[in-house]
Formats: C-alpha cells, structure tokens, sequence
C-alpha cells in the first residue's frame, strides 16, 4: 500500500510527539489548579525565625525541643503534614501538631507539641528519641494557605509554594 509521504508512520511520530508535549504543557500553565503545575505544591522545608503567637487555649504538652524535618506528602483530598521532632530524653508520648489560626498572608503556624514522660528517662541517642507526628489538610483548607510553619522550642521549619 503507497501511502502519501506525509502519512508515512516515521513523519508521524514526530507530530504526535510534539502534540502531546503541547497538551503537557498546557496542562501545567493553563489551569490555575493543576497537579502537574509546580507552583501549585510545597517544596522542601527550611529552617526560619521562631515567632512568639498569641496566646490561645492552654495546652499543657511542652514544645518539642527540635523541629529536625517537616515534609508534606500529597494525597486525594488533600495533603499529610510530616514532622519529627527531637525531645531532650526518650519517653515523651502524645505528640500532636497543634494549629494556630491562618494569618491574613496565608501562614499556618503548627505548635509541635507532646507530653514528657512521666517517670525519669534516659537522653539516650538522637534517633531513639525522635518523634513522628502527621497531620492532614484537606484540599479546601489548603486554598488558603501559602506556607506552613511547624515551629519547636529551639527552632521551626517551613515550607512554601
């Protein structure tokens, strides 16, 4: 069969290639809530300032001592806000990240918070006294928000889009 030159599938391919990558592109820039567009996520956590918040409704968990990771896993709906704190001494236990009110520049401050342990305990090493706390966001709670601070007694980390 004598198919014209232009129809032939080795002129095709090209064409279709530089088709999907159009619609690619596309995809990213023209719709505003796009998945694939990378302005629309967090990226990686950086240390910043402590700030002092106002004062809200008692909460008698300390502040974790360090805030050593914060990362932010997408998911349907919404999103999962990762952090692990470092306490001075093993054995602190109900450890929450506690949400302040979102200010008017978009920022969500989370207090990382957990109770110290009850009876005396030993410092022991870094990594046996590492806490793992999650929180999920949906994606309506998340329109609203710029950056996340988690913020620790020493220090706090955030993430921006």
């Amino acid at each position: 069969m004598n198919l014209p030159t232009s129809l032939r599938p080795q002129h095709l391919r090209p064409a279709l290639l530089g088709l999907c990558l159009t619609f690619g592109l596309a995809a990213c820039g023209g719709f505003g809530a796009s998945k694939f567009n990378p302005m629309n996520w967090f990226g990686g956590s950086q240390e910043v300032q402590k700030e002092a918040l106002p004062a809200a409704a008692p909460d008698y968990r300390a502040l974790v001592q360090q805030v050593i990771s914060l990362d932010i896993d997408e998911v349907p709906g919404g999103a999962i806000i990762r952090a692990t704190g470092l306490p001075p001494t093993q054995g602190y236990w109900q450890a929450e990240l506690v949400p302040q009110p979102v200010d008017a520049n978009g920022r969500l401050v989370l207090e990382f918070r957990a109770f110290p342990p009850v009876k005396a305990s030993n410092s022991g090493t870094a990594p046996s006294r590492e806490v793992v706390v999650a929180l999920y966001l949906s994606n309506y709670k998340l329109n609203a928000i710029r950056e996340i601070v988690v913020q620790g007694e020493a220090n706090a980390r955030s993430v921006r889009r």
